[in-house]
């Protein structure tokens, strides 16, 4: 699908007071990108897939297409398929839906971080991929639609 697709269907930053966020699926013949949260603890913390907020009068393709490159140093090139949504609180308990969406880059490297402590690829039918029980929703749905 094209990048231009998504704009024309989907909203542009917060709507009706939730406030939206993006999350992308990129694959690497397998194995997905998860970036690591820094750890001050002995819990360790779930990974998460690369993304960003929708800013105010930005669009949900332009949010994604930025939020990889400022987390990942990749550059996005096409949006594939719409894989799935889930909504949570915010910390400051404000309603966000997190739409999320698998993404071709024009190469899976080098991975550049600026706000994370690492990164893994996992593979997509891994068992333990420290990933929140939302976020496994998602690659489990990522994996029936692109691994049937």
């Amino acid at each position: 699908m094209s990048v231009s697709m998504f704009d024309e269907t989907l909203p542009r930053g917060e709507r009706d007071g939730v406030g939206l966020r993006v999350g992308a699926i990129i694959d690497r013949g397998g194995e997905v990108l998860l970036l690591e949260l820094p750890s001050t603890g002995p819990i360790r913390p779930t990974r998460k897939l690369p993304g960003a907020t929708v800013e105010p009068g930005e669009s949900v393709t332009g949010a994604l297409i930025r939020g990889v490159e400022e987390e990942t140093g990749l550059t996005v090139t096409d949006i594939r398929h719409h894989v799935g949504d889930f909504e949570y609180l915010s910390p400051a308990g404000k309603p966000v839906r997190r739409l999320h969406f698998e993404v071709e880059v024009e190469s899976p490297g080098p991975v550049v971080l600026s706000a994370h402590a690492g990164y893994v690829w996992a593979p997509v039918d891994g068992d333990d991929l420290s990933v929140t029980s939302s976020v496994q929703k998602i690659l489990d749905t990522y994996r029936e639609l692109v691994y049937p």
